[in-house]
């Protein structure tokens, strides 16, 4: 939904158009593979590692998943809701379980989807995956139904209160470290977060028994750059590059306050307890990718055109992400709604709201439904997904490059296979996609369409070849 925005950040992100020159570009991301040769220069360090000796990494995938490489298998529906919650304005957090549903039909598709339900609930549900289906005429009635295997449950244990305009990530891990049983790992944050709050932890996978450990912070960050995202780092990168850290955490904060791209960082919560200590702030940690510079005591990242990632928009929205693996390739991936066009700062009508923070400037009235909700929009929308090179993100950890430098190889477009794609101002849908989850075993990358069934989300599924 569109967010809502304070003077303080209408007044920093004038700021940011300032600094692109008065508006937003209206070209689009260069999909030309990134030569890494060049490092943009920069007066000011973003947070890195230090550097770590050369190893061998001959065991890793030494080529790149492709948007060729990725092939639409289909669509299937989320189930009627459950224990107090439901599926409408869902899709923010997801997660693959390789050992859900064992008794379920050998069709294929074995294992399990953990996700995130209603926005205002922000419960978690099991669900099994059934066969997807294509419906060339995008009928819902030709697609098959998840069913519930866990129904919803709050597994936060009150660790968070309420949230505004939330988000949230999820991510299944086997064990790790002295720990006996697998988790299911957590964050959760919400639109405006001023000061540094405790953002993740872990659960047992008994939704009806959780019990929550956490919330735990992450370094000395700002939740504008840790708590949306979530996904496995494979073990064989992580072995050579983030030894013990096998969870990628991260973030977008559309108007640039987390940076001018998707943020990224490692974190093995396990490395430093068994669990942590409430409210700890996990020290073990290494960014992988940031498009900006933190401040200390200030929420907002200094930024920096230059170091932005190319066709970078205030109004995009990048809410799910994968570590891609396939035989020899492999990718880091970002799904989310791509602003194309021009973009600004107001409501969806065109009316553009004051930036300059000057009092005697005229605060427009506000428009008639459906166009009152203010803040950022473009011409128009797209779904894509963006493609990293792991390489790029090596180079960071080791201190080859800065964390704003690595850039996407390729992106792809995925409106064509949506049910609802674009902006549908009378029902408040600002973005089309949410969550990603991915099935390394069998090569399989889920996608959340929000509100595509009515009010509900829809999974999307693409083999990865």
């Amino acid at each position: 939904m569109p967010c809502q925005c304070s003077l303080s950040d209408v007044i920093l992100s004038f700021c940011i158009i300032v600094l692109f020159l008065g508006g937003c570009s209206t070209s689009g991301i260069d999909t030309a593979v990134n030569d890494g040769d060049s490092q943009p220069e920069s007066a000011a360090a973003a947070p890195s590692a230090e550097p770590v000796e050369p190893v061998d990494s001959s065991t890793l995938p030494n080529d790149l998943v492709r948007p060729a490489d990725l092939t639409y298998m289909g669509a299937f529906r989320l189930p009627d809701g459950s224990g107090g919650s439901n599926w409408e304005y869902s899709g923010y957090a997801m997660t693959y379980y390789p050992d859900g549903d064992p008794t379920g039909p050998e069709d294929g598709h074995p294992g399990s989807l953990f996700a995130v339900g209603h926005d205002h609930h922000q419960m978690v549900s099991e669900i099994s995956i059934p066969v997807p289906k294509v419906s060339k005429n995008k009928s819902l009635d030709e697609l098959n139904t998840a069913a519930t295997l866990q129904e919803f449950h709050d597994i936060r244990g009150g660790q968070f209160g309420e949230l505004e305009i939330p988000r949230a990530g999820l991510e299944y891990l086997p064990l790790q470290g002295s720990q006996t049983t697998g988790k299911l790992y957590y964050c959760w944050g919400q639109h405006f977060q001023d000061q540094q709050d405790p953002s993740h932890g872990w659960s047992e996978l008994d939704l009806s028994a959780p019990k929550p450990a956490g919330p735990w912070r992450i370094a000395n960050l700002t939740n504008y750059v840790t708590n949306d995202y979530l996904f496995e780092i494979p073990e064989a990168w992580a072995s050579v590059y983030t030894p013990g850290l096998r969870l990628a955490t991260g973030r977008f904060r559309d108007g640039g306050w987390g940076g001018l791209g998707p943020a990224l960082l490692a974190c093995g919560p396990w490395t430093e307890g068994n669990p942590p200590a409430p409210n700890a702030m996990l020290k073990n940690v290494k960014p992988l990718l940031m498009y900006g510079v933190p401040v200390d005591g200030v929420p907002e990242l200094e930024v920096d055109p230059e170091h932005a990632v190319r066709g970078y928009r205030e109004s995009d929205e990048w809410s799910g992400g994968a570590w891609l693996t396939a035989a020899d390739k492999s990718a880091v991936v970002f799904v989310g709604t791509k602003g194309v066009g021009k973009c600004w700062y107001g409501f969806s009508n065109g009316v553009v709201y004051p930036t300059s923070g000057d009092a005697s400037e005229r605060i427009p009235d506000v428009p008639d439904w459906p166009h009152d909700q203010r803040g950022w929009w473009s011409e128009r929308i797209e779904a894509q997904i963006l493609f990293f090179n792991p390489q790029d993100l090596a180079d960071v950890v080791r201190g080859k490059k800065e964390t704003w430098a690595p850039q996407p190889y390729a992106t792809l477009s995925i409106d064509s296979y949506l049910f609802d794609p674009g902006y549908d101002y009378e029902r408040g849908k600002m973005n089309v996609l949410g969550a990603a989850a991915f099935d390394r075993e069998r090569g399989v990358l889920y996608v959340m369409e929000r509100q595509a069934d009515e009010e509900k989300s829809l999974v999307h599924a693409f083999a990865v070849r």
